[in-house]
Formats: structure tokens, sequence, C-alpha cells
């Protein structure tokens, strides 16, 4: 991974970022990423993974967003488990999307066993395994997204889980959704989020399965997005499909457009990876 410090746009100080670039042995996918801190007065919350991978035969892409918050010990617990998890489920060949909604539910409940080693924090992500460079899984729990890019139009994969979106889910099990003026949809006043990992405090009201989704990768396809909402917050799914589609290189098309949502004043953590199909 290569590394870079860039200026702390909240505080005037030296702040870490990072950046980094990496492409397929077997094909011609290429990826890009960056993250760079948000205003908030804490350390950088958001964790990533970005790599090819040989496994069974196959080569796999596995590219992943973890946006914490409380902390960055659950995302930090998800780069390392999440993916792992995943592989080991048996009919995972047979039935990604099976075996990716059992991996989340089954490292969430792990996340939990381990509070308060972990703390009372939780973490979003968005995770995409890219199956020999044709076949593309995506799943995600939370605000976290993965956009196509296909003839450059964008093709959202996720669905943000927002609290209004999942009211009546979280209602059932005796929870509530705040609409304060000024502010967004929360989970009993506190969580921006329907669906997440951890939270052991809000667990009882907030779901951890994964919407999971599937694409062919096609003469015509361009590019994916993963991003957390410190790019979304700023721009739409066509904004930062248009934005990238201009910069060939993958890893320049990542801190651009990481450094647009700075310039369009983003306040969270900004995270985000580019592949070029």
């Amino acid at each position: 991974m290569d590394s870079l410090c860039c200026f702390n746009y909240s505080q005037g100080s030296r702040s870490s970022c990072s950046a980094g670039k990496g492409k397929s042995h077997e094909g011609t996918a290429k990826y890009g990423f960056s993250l760079i801190k948000g205003k908030a007065n804490h350390p950088m919350e958001d964790y990533h993974v970005a790599k090819f991978v040989q496994f069974q035969g196959r080569e796999l892409g596995l590219f992943a967003i973890y946006d914490g918050h409380l902390g960055d010990s659950v995302p930090a617990y998800l780069q390392k488990h999440l993916f792992s998890n995943i592989l080991k489920e048996d009919e995972f060949w047979t039935d990604p999307s099976t075996s990716i909604t059992k991996a989340y539910e089954r490292t969430d409940r792990a996340i939990l066993t381990h509070n308060p080693d972990l703390g009372r924090g939780g973490s979003t992500a968005v995770t995409a395994i890219l199956i020999n460079g044709r076949h593309l899984w995506v799943a995600n729990v939370g605000d976290s997204r993965g956009v196509l890019s296909r003839r450059g139009h964008a093709i959202p994969l996720t669905v943000d889980h927002e609290p209004n979106a999942e009211r009546d889910s979280i209602e059932n099990k005796g929870g509530f959704v705040s609409n304060m003026p000024g502010d967004v949809a929360r989970v009993n006043g506190q969580l921006a989020v329907s669906r997440a990992f951890g939270d052991k405090n809000l667990k009882s009201h907030l779901r951890s399965d994964p919407d999971v989704r599937s694409a062919e990768i096609r003469e015509d396809t361009e590019l994916l997005i993963l991003a957390s909402d410190g790019i979304w917050k700023v721009m739409s799914n066509q904004e930062a499909v248009d934005f990238v589609n201009k910069i060939k290189d993958p890893q320049k098309a990542a801190k651009q457009l990481a450094m647009e949502a700075v310039n369009r004043e983003s306040k969270d953590d900004i995270s985000c990876i580019v592949v070029r199909f």
C-alpha cells in the first residue's frame, strides 16, 4: 500500500490519509483507493480491504469499506474477519448470496460476543467479491454504497438502510425513529442507519442481515465505486460516476473523488475504492 500525508483541512495540522493501488494477475481489472479523515474530533474510523487473491483455483477480487461509529474497533475487526468468514461457508461457490448473508450475521454475533473488548460502537459495511473478473457480488448494511458504471450510467448495487425506510421493523422490535428538525432520522434518537454491525445497546432494534446483489462484468462495464457516506452526503451516484469516468487511472480517480467530497465540504470520514475493468 502506498501511503502519504495530507493536510488536515479541519484543524490546520498534519494528519494521515492513505491511498494505494493494485491489479488483477489474470485479467485487466485494476483498483485504487483513498481514505481521508473527516472533521470530527476523533481518530479515523473507516477501514478498507482492496486486494486480489487466489482461492480454490479462482481469482477473487476482495473490496470493502467499513465505516465505524463510536470508535474504530468494530471496523478493524471486520477488516480482519468478514471476508474469511464468507469464504468459509461451504456453499460459497454454489450459492454466494446465502453464504454472504450467513457470514454477515455470524460475524455480527461474534462482534457482540467479544463485547466489551470491542466497545459499544458499530460499523456499516459494503463489500464486493469479483470472481475471475466476470461475476460480481455486492452486499451492504448501512449507508455505504456500491455503484457500477455501465456505458456511463450509474447502476446502484446497494440501497441505503435509513431508519425511516425500515421504521416498521424498528418499531416492531420495540424501538422508535426520531425525526428532530434539522437532523436526520435516527434509531432511538442515536443511530442514523437501521442496519449495522455491533451497536450492542441498540442491537435489539437493528438488523445486521445484508442486501446482496450480483452483476455480470460485460464489455460495456467501465468501473465499480465503493464508498462511505462521506462521499454520498455531497454527491449523487451519477455525479460520482461522471467524475470518475473521466480519469483512467483508478488510484488517481479515487484520490480525486475523495478530494472532490472535501471540496464540497463533506464533514465525515471519506473512503472510496475505484475498480476499473
